[in-house]
């Protein structure tokens, strides 16, 4: 396992690890490209990558199908995949592929202050955001939806959230979203969803609030507990947070981003990972803004 000294101290909010990058036995493997430091414009980030051969990427480690670290202390996911492709292009492997855990509120300062090149972590574009980083992508599209007790069908969708208790998680869109859109709901918030699942079960909550493929990576691991309640009531564009004015790594990750939409490699990182409970979709059109 190769590490790498950053010289800064995680934020409490988040515990920061660095692991292998190995997927799961049903995960394709991901070969580096045959490419140098000399391949890309001079001083370029890609060129500084691929001269250092690894690159730290920030991701979920509590997100079952986009990010999860089981007891193998290894990330898996489709958000994992995404990275490994990225950094395929750049000739890094698996090996040297450096993971720190991103939770929703440290995303930006952690693309800030240097501590990731990329966060690749359920990731919704949107214009706040993009005062202070770069999106590349999408590179899928999420919604979000509300995941209630199995035996609990008086929630079908979020008009039926006043007088509620609704669980999320801090600095996240969805959590902004029921708090600009739905007052009459209670908002509680925690770090991380994970957070949010045992007061669920114990009826503190009365719902749990992101984004759909998030929620349903919990039911498939838990569906005597739990269920999504309606449909999704929102458009999630999942994008890759880059430092902000960067523009050639930008145009380097969706030129990537496009082309795995077009060799397969995308889809079968999805079939791989979220796949194995959602239906596959097709690709979104990546904004080149």
């Amino acid at each position: 396992m190769r590490q790498r000294t950053t010289g800064w101290i995680a934020l409490a909010a988040a515990a920061t690890l660095t692991l292998s990058a190995c997927g799961g036995d049903d995960t394709p493997s991901v070969e580096p490209s045959d490419v140098e430091a000399a391949d890309f414009p001079e001083g370029s980030t890609m060129a500084q990558l691929a001269e250092a051969g690894s690159i730290t990427i920030g991701t979920k480690f509590d997100q079952p199908l986009f990010g999860l670290v089981g007891p193998d202390n290894v990330p898996i996911g489709f958000d994992v995949e995404i990275g490994k492709m990225i950094a395929a292009e750049l000739g890094i492997g698996e090996d040297d592929i450096e993971w720190t855990e991103t939770v929703s509120a440290n995303r930006e300062p952690f693309i800030q202050e240097g501590q990731v090149d990329i966060v690749v972590a359920t990731y919704t574009i949107n214009d706040e955001r993009k005062q202070v980083i770069d999106f590349a992508g999408p590179y899928y599209v999420a919604g979000q939806a509300l995941m209630v007790r199995a035996d609990d069908d008086s929630i079908t969708g979020p008009d039926d959230l006043a007088g509620k208790t609704v669980c999320s998680v801090d600095g996240s869109t969805p959590a902004g979203n029921i708090e600009a859109n739905y007052p009459d709901a209670e908002l509680v918030t925690f770090a991380a969803y994970t957070d949010c699942l045992d007061p669920l079960r114990n009826g503190q909550v009365d719902a749990v609030t992101t984004d759909n493929v998030i929620l349903a990576g919990y039911v498939s691991e838990s569906p005597e507990d739990f269920q999504i309640a309606g449909e999704q009531f929102t458009e999630e564009p999942y994008g890759i947070g880059l430092a902000l004015g960067d523009d050639e790594f930008r145009t380097f990750i969706n030129d990537v981003l496009e082309a795995s939409f077009e060799d397969g490699r995308w889809q079968a990182a999805w079939e791989s990972t979220a796949g194995e409970v959602l239906d596959t979709p097709e690709p979104p059109a990546v904004d080149r803004y």
